[in-house]
């Protein structure tokens, strides 16, 4: 087995010179890191994980916090973070608060719990993973960065522009000429579910058109629920059937094209669809959707930053908060 002590007289250093090129490059000279960094590959050392996290004080362990690993909108965020924090020598243990089981603040306090007595080095947190317990962020003692709404800034958070996404939509299908649109929402519960549902209606005043409340349904951002909202909406308008639907996410759009295919109706003959997300799911969605929001990749690329801007003293200040565009992308489907 290979140890610190050969791979030193292999390189003809001393082992302490071994030990700052594993843990601290930036105190041995180039020429010294290659020759150490050659013995290693020659010898096929591995670091023992647990030794350096004595020596350290770290882990090298990063938690993810999300709240539905069925959503195809978290396990895309889980990958690209993963794959970020790999290369730059981190691992990952990813927590499911299961939202849609009722239990995600039961779930979320007893995830904490684990994270602290771990002493894991950082964590991410997915928005509604946390939902209603924005106040355990507080006070809490390592590097911590929150993707979506949070109220009380007590950590770095970054979220998508829902409103902003919302107003792009609205205004575009108001421009495409549809006066009558039913409108798909999140849970009035979840703040980002009312900003995308308010944007979306100023969007579609600001183009000359006014929003219908007849036609505005609540759904819970599970696929059931686009279903009901297809089935409501083709009992209770059929008298009238708007030329225009908007869903809040992708799940509820999925489950609503399946409905409108089963009922008879075509899209976009029959009725348009338009869905707030970007997962690259929808890329293999027929017919194509006109969408609004950005991909999850990009949140979790930029979390991973400002986590490792924390964890390497780059940047010490105040809690961030930062704000996501969304991207319109236009198609005949609406």
């Amino acid at each position: 087995m290979s140890t610190i002590a050969k791979v030193a007289a292999r390189a003809g250093v001393s082992p302490t010179t071994v030990s700052h090129v594993i843990n601290h490059a930036d105190r041995v000279s180039q020429a010294l890191r290659e020759k150490v960094q050659a013995a290693i590959q020659e010898l096929g050392y591995v670091p023992n994980p647990q030794a350096q996290s004595l020596r350290t004080g770290r882990t090298n362990l990063i938690a993810m916090l999300i709240p539905d690993i069925r959503n195809p909108f978290y396990p895309e965020l889980v990958k690209t973070a993963q794959s970020e924090l790999e290369a730059a020598g981190l691992d990952m243990l990813i927590f499911n608060t299961d939202v849609p089981g009722g239990r995600s603040q039961e779930h979320g306090r007893e995830y904490l719990r684990q994270i602290r007595n771990r002493r894991i080095d950082g964590l991410i947190v997915g928005d509604f993973a946390l939902h209603g317990m924005h106040d355990a962020l507080v006070g809490l003692e390592m590097p911590t960065v929150f993707i979506g709404d949070l109220p009380n800034q007590a950590v770095d958070n970054l979220k998508i522009d829902d409103f902003g996404g919302g107003y792009q939509m609205g205004r575009y299908l108001a421009e495409k000429g549809h006066t009558r649109i039913a409108h798909v929402t999140g849970p009035s519960f979840f703040a980002e579910a009312m900003a995308r549902a308010a944007g979306f209606e100023e969007g579609l005043r600001d183009a000359g058109v006014e929003p219908i409340s007849d036609l505005r349904f609540e759904g819970t951002y599970l696929g059931p629920s686009g279903e009901a909202a297809v089935k409501w909406l083709l009992e209770k308008q059929a008298h009238a059937l708007p030329t225009a639907i908007f869903f809040a996410n992708f799940l509820m759009a999925s489950a609503g094209l399946a409905e409108f295919y089963d009922r008879g109706l075509s899209v976009p003959q029959d009725m348009a669809v338009a869905v707030f997300g970007d997962q690259p799911q929808l890329e293999y969605v027929r017919p194509r959707l006109t969408r609004v929001g950005n991909v999850p990749a990009e949140l979790a690329r930029r979390a991973t930053e400002m986590l490792l801007e924390r964890l390497t003293g780059r940047y010490e200040g105040a809690p961030r908060s930062e704000v996501v565009p969304c991207i319109l992308h236009p198609f005949d489907t609406a």
